[in-house]
């Protein structure tokens, strides 16, 4: 007997399973049109949540996967909009990844930022150089030139990978976060610094690695190591730093910059607080007992690593005439430097040109970032 005939001997015989079957083909389908209907509020209500965590994803990969070849994340489809995720992942124990922060509304950044980015790739070609800019907004590849030369001219390096910063998702899970969402940047004497101050600690805390201000041109590779420079006597600076992921010495930082916060005085979230961190580290009042040891575990660096020129005498780098034909007695000044921090916040002021004045800087312009000096100058 066909199944069919079969079915309507038994609903002829069995009147109420016929009805029954009506009912439960009925129920069902107000089932599926009920979960339909949730299932649309679902992602029309959530579809920037779920995109923020794929984006946020998307991030995590690309800082946390360093074992790829920096070619290999620079080619990436850059999807991310700044977000940082919090979720945990593995991290490789030699933290390979060089981080730059700008935290201004700048889309042009100026040509020692160039510079500073351009001479990190250039040296360390085998180390993924991020630059995170806070004005930064969409997909890489909707800022071409003529209008946006800088942007383009790092993109073409193969190390080089641009993206937007979020500081309210990078805050997020550290100590950090309560404190951004109650600062309020108007009122800030030195917002734009105090709040790449935060942004270095956070990006070293969550990603590790070595990070530098946008105002050091690199001139030597750079190792791996935890570790911070000397700027001055008994003083520590923030403008070089190296640290693993989740350092404990990164965490009293961030823990620092909450409790002691003063954003009125200069330095105060910066060097004044890694020195202070610092001295309670090591248990001591002067610091330069640890001049180019370990305290700790961290590298305690002399002030020539990175800041071979103290900021008092910032101008020295653009006394014309100082650069002859023969670089050898520059050289041999920077012989224990690895990057050459410019002070910009007081040199910023200079105005001249640097190109054909025979200068330091315009040596080290030209030496360690060809590109930026040819056609940025």
């Amino acid at each position: 007997m066909a199944s069919s005939d079969a079915e309507g001997v038994i609903h002829e015989k069995y009147p109420v399973m016929k009805q029954y079957k009506r009912s439960l083909r009925m129920g069902m389908g107000i089932i599926t049109v009920f979960l339909l209907v949730c299932l649309f509020y679902v992602l029309n209500n959530s579809s920037d949540k779920i995109k923020e965590t794929f984006m946020q994803n998307t991030l995590m990969y690309k800082l946390g996967n360093s074992s790829s070849k920096p070619a290999e994340a620079s080619q990436m489809k850059l999807t991310a909009s700044g977000q940082v995720s919090t979720e945990s992942t593995s991290h490789p124990t030699t933290e390979r990844r060089i981080m730059f922060v700008q935290t201004s509304s700048e889309l042009n950044p100026s040509p020692l930022v160039i510079c500073s980015v351009e001479s990190a790739a250039r040296l360390n070609p085998n180390k993924s150089v991020y630059f995170f800019m806070k004005a930064l907004n969409g997909d890489i590849s909707e800022y071409q030139e003529p209008e946006y030369k800088g942007i383009r001219l790092l993109s073409s390096f193969k190390n080089v990978i641009i993206l937007p910063l979020n500081p309210k998702e990078l805050f997020s899970n550290t100590p950090l976060a309560g404190w951004y969402e109650k600062v309020d940047p108007s009122k800030e004497t030195f917002w734009y610094h105090v709040l790449a101050d935060g942004c270095r600690l956070a990006l070293l805390w969550k990603y590790g690695g070595i990070y530098l201000d946008t105002d050091i041109i690199s001139i030597k590779p750079l190792q791996f190591e935890n570790f911070l420079c000397e700027e001055s006597i008994n003083c520590a600076n923030n403008a070089a730093l190296g640290f693993n992921h989740s350092h404990s010495f990164i965490e009293s930082c961030l823990r620092d910059f909450v409790e002691d916060y003063n954003g009125a005085d200069w330095g105060h979230q910066g060097p004044k607080l890694m020195t202070r961190i610092l001295k309670k580290w090591c248990g001591t009042d002067n610091l330069d007992d640890f001049l180019n040891k370990k305290c700790k575990g961290i590298l305690y660096l002399s002030g020539n690593w990175f800041y071979p020129v103290p900021y008092t005498n910032w101008q020295r780098f653009f006394e014309e005439g100082t650069w002859n034909e023969n670089s050898e007695e520059i050289r041999n000044e920077f012989t224990k430097t690895r990057g050459v921090h410019i002070w910009n916040f007081l040199s910023g002021r200079h105005r001249a040109p640097i190109k054909g004045s025979r200068s330091i800087i315009e040596y080290l312009f030209s030496e360690f970032c060809p590109s930026t000096y040819e056609k940025l100058m």
